[in-house]
Parts: C-alpha cells; sequence; structure tokens
C-alpha cells in the first residue's frame, strides 16, 4: 500500500503510537529513515507492522528525560521500508502522511508512548501542494548556498533547481541540522509558502557571518 492512501483526516486513527526523537522531524511526502534499536520503539514497530504500519513523530518539548513533554505538533507517516538486521535492529523509512495536533497523551499499558491525534487542521497535508510555475525560489537557493559554503558542504545544484517545491523545502527542512526549535517552526508551517518563506529566514540567519555583527556594533 502507498502511503498517499488517505482523502480525509477521519481517515485517519484518533490514536497512534509516537516515537519522541528531539531534532528530527517528518513532513507529508518526506521520507525519513530511522536506526530502531531501542526494546520499546522494536516493540512499537512490531506493533505498527501488524497493524496499519503508522508511526507518529514528534520532538520532545523538554521536562523530565525519562517522560518528556511533548510538541503540540507533530507529522504520522506510514512505513514505506523495512529492514533487520543480524543483530537485532530495524532499519525503516517513514514516509510523512500528515501533520497532527496532540490533544492528549493516553494512559497505555505499552512500553511506547500513544496519544490522541487531531488531524483535521492539517487535512490540507493529504494532498500535494500544486506547483506555482511563477514561483521564485532564488532568494532559497542563495541562503542555501551561503549556509552550505560557510560549512564546506554542497549539494546537487542541478537537482535542488529543478526539485518541485514541495519536495525540495521539505527535504531541506528535514535533513539539515538546524536546533530543535526552528526544526518544530519548520514543522508547524502552515503552507509550503510559508516553509519556504521560513526556511530562507533560518538559512540566512545561521549562514551569517559574526563578524558582519561584530562591525555593526563597533561603528
Amino acid at each position: 500500500m502507498m502511503a498517499q492512501s488517505y482523502i480525509r483526516a477521519v481517515d485517519l486513527p484518533q490514536v497512534i503510537p509516537v516515537f519522541p526523537l528531539p531534532g528530527a522531524i517528518l513532513l507529508p511526502r518526506g521520507q525519513l529513515p530511522l536506526n530502531i534499536f531501542e526494546p520499546r520503539y522494536l516493540n512499537m514497530i512490531d506493533d505498527a507492522m501488524g497493524g496499519d504500519r503508522l508511526i507518529g513523530m514528534v520532538q520532545p518539548a523538554g521536562g523530565a528525560p525519562s517522560l518528556p513533554a511533548l510538541s503540540g505538533v507533530g507529522c504520522v507517516g506510514k512505513i514505506t521500508s523495512f529492514a533487520e538486521t543480524s543483530d537485532g535492529r530495524y532499519l525503516i523509512t517513514l514516509t510523512g502522511v500528515c501533520r497532527w495536533r496532540l490533544t492528549a497523551e493516553l494512559p497505555v499499558q505499552t512500553p511506547y508512548r500513544q496519544v490522541r491525534a487531531d488531524f483535521a487542521p492539517f487535512e490540507a497535508d493529504l494532498t500535494p501542494a500544486a506547483e506555482d510555475p511563477n514561483e521564485d525560489r532564488s532568494d532559497l537557493m542563495d541562503a542555501l548556498h551561503r549556509w552550505l559554503e560557510r560549512r564546506g558542504m554542497d549539494v546537487d545544484w542541478d537537482a535542488a533547481r529543478e526539485a518541485p517545491a514541495e519536495a525540495l523545502v521539505n527535504s531541506l527542512a528535514m535533513a539539515l541540522p538546524f536546533e530543535p526549535a526552528e526544526k518544530q517552526a519548520l514543522l508547524e508551517a502552515v503552507t509550503v509558502q510559508d516553509r519556504l518563506t521560513a526556511l530562507t529566514a533560518v538559512l540566512s540567519i545561521d549562514a551569517a557571518d559574526p563578524d558582519d555583527d561584530a562591525a555593526t556594533t563597533r561603528q
């Protein structure tokens, strides 16, 4: 079954298992590879594989390390790739389906956490964003170039320029090593255009030369 098999928010389950992971977000139609080795999450994957294969990704929001509070928004993904290693780990890929708003965490007997999720605010996630032929991504590409250059990194620029906006923006938001708060802001951006604007801002701030700030202070 393909990940994009849901048409309406009500088609998704109200209760989902969650995998709290700081600095990691999942976005609709994005792909997130995960290396699962903790027993409680191996159990979660076993249960998911026997059911609808849905897992909710969410960032912790602080609190006790043993049971941190959860961020208010996460994204559910479908397990679209699964392999087991010789040492008992699971290598999976989650493909993003739809974001959700946390309404309650449930008392459960399972070793992993489960929440009641409201998908209705993000029902538009179930439909791929329409491409705008007039969309200007030059500011994003300039900011990305400066950000990568400062870190001695590079990308396939031809592929980046040709990629659909949603795929490009979501893959960068998921893959680049931003702070958890920045990741959460990108996750919660309402539309792809909003996320493009936010991503450009984050890249521009992170790429700023500290010497420029110092020079401005001295003036």
